[in-house]
């Protein structure tokens, strides 16, 4: 088999399995797992998909259509678990804090501390329904017009925000890279998230390893406005170095 045809099938089955390891990749076309890996390489390179520690997943489109809420709003994935979890850590007594509505914010409320006392400012109902039964958090809903998939991000909630100032702003986006800094696919989301950043005094940016890498339509933030990053094991350690290098520190998650 050429390199050619080989690259096509493993294309074709990242893109029907949403993800492939490497080694996996290796025993069934009968090559090298080097050999394999200079094909993810080149791949990448081409832009045809994402490498991953173990192996490639698709590569994001700059533009993304809105996830079913059964999916957005469920147990999470072991990577947003354990990203969520390190996250959590950093709230302390009194705080005020934003959490936005995306699947790695309703992680985040599993491990969110229940012996102290502290505010969250969120623009999601969902988010916000999941808050009521927190006895030590106090809840504040952004007002706005109502938007299921990134919750309300329009002008009137950008505004309301704009008179805030929030301890802690827990980010997220479709993409996070040194060059393009951190992403949105819509134009509105990534306004409102630049807002809320413009009235935190610490920045948290969260991000699995399938984001870091990835840029999307509209820009958010730059990476040196972060002051930090949460990802986990499988991010690219090449993206990691750069985004270092401009100032922002760096935390991986471990495995739960």
């Amino acid at each position: 088999m050429f390199a050619e045809e080989r690259r096509e099938l493993i294309l074709s089955k990242v893109k029907t399995l949403g993800r492939v390891f490497a080694k996996d990749l290796a025993e069934e076309l009968k090559v090298s797992i080097d050999t394999i890996r200079r094909d993810l390489t080149a791949m990448e390179k081409s832009g045809l998909l994402k490498r991953t520690h173990g192996g490639a997943v698709p590569l994001s489109k700059v533009r993304r259509l809105p996830m079913d809420e059964k999916i957005r709003y469920g147990e999470g994935t072991e990577h947003q678990n354990a990203v969520a979890k390190l996250a959590a850590a950093y709230i302390e007594q009194g705080d005020t804090v934003f959490i936005g509505g995306a699947s790695i914010h309703y992680v985040l409320l599993k491990y969110l501390p229940l012996n102290i006392s502290y505010t969250i400012i969120t623009n999601s109902l969902t988010i916000a329904e999941k808050l009521k039964s927190l006895s030590n958090v106090e809840t504040y809903i952004v007002c706005g017009k109502i938007k299921s998939e990134e919750g309300m991000v329009d002008a009137l909630a950008t505004d309301f925000v704009k008179n805030l100032r929030i301890d802690i702003a827990f980010l997220t986006g479709g993409g996070i890279s040194a060059r393009h800094g951190l992403s949105s696919s819509t134009p509105e989301g990534a306004i409102f998230q630049r807002t809320v950043a413009e009235v935190s005094r610490r920045r948290i940016c969260l991000a699995n390893f399938d984001k870091v890498g990835t840029e999307f339509f509209s820009k958010t933030v730059d990476v040196k406005d972060l002051d930090i990053l949460i990802t986990d094991w499988e991010a690219p350690e090449e993206e990691i170095e750069e985004i270092q290098k401009l100032g922002v520190k760096v935390l991986i998650a471990k495995e739960i």
